[in-house]
């Protein structure tokens, strides 16, 4: 079976043809500036095919997209793709688990679509668009927030006026949920049990950690939005509200810019002042810059905050795991948070974390807790939950 995973953005279009009997990845890509003037890459065999395109709408994509499928062989006939599965960024309360589409299920997507206005709604025009030119073929849902619906209502609530949560849903709802449960389930079986205290720190331009027990979540470190939690690339984290009036009023900024500011120019960029990329960052590390040092510590220390929180709170930890972008590629980062976490007694091997690529044990045998680097796989996990939907439909 042959499904098709699908991260609709604003003016974008990303996918991944898997082979399930395998799980292999057939053909991967990115459809781009849709609304603009249009681009798009491919990737299969080794290979790369790109070129720019009219892509007015996602419809437009979508179709450029099945046609390419069957113009450079991919698939011999449409008929191959027997599901699509869409990551959808915010679920609420509503969804705790993927579902197959249906009109009931875009009926309650149109109506929580405003808790993710930058996402949802892109979201939702890849689904329309993909049952649009494959009626035929079952779509699913997967949701970055369901993996965080254990959470208990001590955990999500807000210390703010209860009517906020009872009237507008204002709690933590968490992202990165996939990520995190593709972590928890690689793990399990590594460790060959379900059984187990996990902190899974998703750590890339975006990043949350996530504290999990027995293959749930017990808390998350992003919030109502993605704004909350460590620092991230652009991202400010956690951060005093307090400041915002006063910087309004010297920046003459209304509330929507100022939390455009802690969205798009703070977290790494914004301290450094260099670059929101880590590699960037790194370089500048590395060459004694004073800001990128002091920026590089801050990362590092919020990271380590939440994990220190949340060994308290799961009472021990049993492992950490690193993955995504810097997670999974920057032995800087992962070298002085398990530097900070000496005291609960983690112990890394340079030499292998170092020289990690891919999956790897990068602590020593004496370290009381076991830390692990996964490369993550959002689109495998966007599939499994596809097919065994199909199934049991």
């Amino acid at each position: 079976m042959k499904i098709l995973s699908i991260n609709a953005g604003s003016s974008s279009l990303k996918f991944s043809l898997i082979n399930m009997e395998n799980e292999s990845v057939i053909a991967s890509g990115v459809f781009e500036r849709i609304g603009i003037d249009g681009h798009y890459k491919i990737k299969f065999n080794g290979e790369k095919y790109e070129e720019d395109a009219k892509l007015k709408t996602h419809v437009d994509a979508v179709n450029l997209l099945l046609e390419k499928l069957i113009s450079l062989n991919i698939v011999k006939s449409l008929d191959e793709i027997e599901g699509v599965g869409h990551r959808v960024v915010q679920g609420k309360d509503v969804f705790d688990k993927s579902v197959i589409v249906d009109d009931e299920v875009m009926r309650k997507l149109e109506s929580i679509k405003h808790f993710a206005p930058l996402h949802n709604p892109a979201n939702m025009l890849g689904i329309e668009a993909f049952m649009k030119a494959l009626p035929n073929v079952p779509n699913t849902v997967v949701f970055d927030t369901a993996f965080h619906q254990t959470m208990d209502k001590e955990t999500y609530i807000y210390p703010v006026p209860y009517e906020w949560y009872e009237k507008y849903g204002i709690r933590k709802y968490g992202a990165h949920g996939t990520s995190h449960r593709y972590i928890t389930e690689t793990m399990s079986k590594i460790l060959n049990t379900d059984k187990f205290k996990l902190i899974s720190c998703h750590i890339g331009n975006g990043a949350s950690i996530t504290a999990v027990k027995d293959g749930k979540c017990v808390d998350t470190s992003m919030g109502f939005t993605p704004l909350a939690g460590v620092m991230m690339g652009t991202r400010s984290g956690d951060i005093d509200p307090s400041l915002l009036p006063p910087v309004m009023e010297a920046e003459n900024k209304d509330i929507n810019a100022i939390i455009n500011d802690l969205n798009k120019h703070s977290g790494i960029l914004g301290l450094s002042g260099i670059s929101s990329d880590m590699r960037d960052l790194t370089e500048a590390y590395n060459k004694g810059d004073e800001r990128a040092i002091l920026t590089m510590h801050k990362y590092a220390r919020r990271i380590t905050d939440y994990i220190a929180q949340y060994y308290v709170l799961l009472g021990g930890a049993d492992v950490i795991v690193f993955t995504a972008g810097i997670g999974e590629n920057s032995f800087v980062v992962r070298s002085l948070v398990c530097e900070n976490l000496k005291c609960l007694g983690v112990e890394i091997d340079d030499e292998k974390n170092n020289n990690c690529h891919g999956e790897a044990l990068i602590s020593t045998s004496n370290s009381k807790i076991k830390v692990y680097v996964i490369p993550t796989d959002e689109e495998l996990m966007i599939a499994r939950d596809t097919l065994e939907l199909i199934k049991n439909a």
